[in-house]
């Protein structure tokens, strides 16, 4: 059964000349319960469009999103997001960010302080609590965002490319930390990335997006078992699946140049 149902949403944005482009043609698409469904695509395909839209920070120009059958309006905390900068308030600790939407929510303060300090501790960030972000890394500045998302309790996770910004060895470290939370939490997540062997790596199933009006191209599962180790990119199924959406994604480059 799906938890989130995306059905005929497109999105076009008016120019200076009082011409229209459209950036994302009528979309459909189903997301079932703990499903981890990363989308791939070109740039400028609409990917973070589609994901913005989803979290409710922007509006479709047709088209509904229902999350639990229910007409997505506005952003929500049954929405967890994720963006490639960290967002986090630079004058708040890490433990005071990871609770600080918990405190908006007007729960009492041992509560905040009881599930922020649970979550940061299964990021592996119980020594920083009291770090304010300049004092962190990138990957432990993303460990702190991914934290304050999924203390709130959301319905679903939304990941606008949040490792685009970190070095290759942290951002496989994030990839398996998000997998483990993923699996204990089941949690259901959409995951944007340009990066063809994250998006195997980390789906259940992979998305690509045609190039700009972007349209889903073909939704293919990732049929490796969990919990997922690293040596699963070395298999020949993986390399296989990654020429088919490799040669997916070069022929919407290709179009897009053109």
């Amino acid at each position: 059964m799906s938890i989130l149902s995306i059905r005929g949403v497109s999105r076009s944005f008016a120019g200076r000349d009082g011409q229209s482009t459209v950036a994302l043609q009528a979309t459909d698409l189903e997301v079932a319960e703990n499903d981890f469904l990363t989308i791939l695509g070109p740039s400028g395909c609409g990917k973070s469009t589609l994901l913005r839209i989803v979290a409710g920070l922007d509006a479709p120009s047709s088209g509904e999103v229902l999350l639990d059958g229910r007409k997505v309006l506005g952003p929500g905390a049954d929405r967890g997001m994720v963006f490639q900068s960290y967002t986090l308030f630079p004058w708040l600790t890490v433990l005071e960010n990871v609770a600080f939407g918990l405190r908006e929510r007007g729960l009492p303060k041992a509560q905040q302080l009881e599930i922020a300090q649970d979550f940061i501790a299964k990021v592996g960030l119980a020594k920083f609590a009291g770090h304010y972000p300049k004092q962190l890394s990138g990957g432990m500045q993303q460990r702190t965002a991914l934290a304050r998302a999924l203390a709130n309790g959301p319905r679903i996770l939304l990941m606008d490319e949040p490792f685009g910004a970190l070095d290759h060895q942290t951002r496989e470290l994030m990839q398996e930390l998000l997998l483990g939370i993923w699996e204990r939490e089941k949690k259901t997540v959409l995951f944007v990335t340009h990066d063809i062997d994250e998006a195997i790596f980390m789906g259940s199933r992979v998305v690509v997006m045609s190039a700009r009006p972007g349209r889903i191209k073909s939704d293919l599962p990732s049929p490796f078992a969990h919990p997922r180790h690293y040596s699963v990119k070395t298999t020949a199924e993986f390399s296989a699946l990654k020429r088919e959406l490799h040669e997916q994604l070069r022929v919407e480059v290709l179009a897009a140049q053109g």
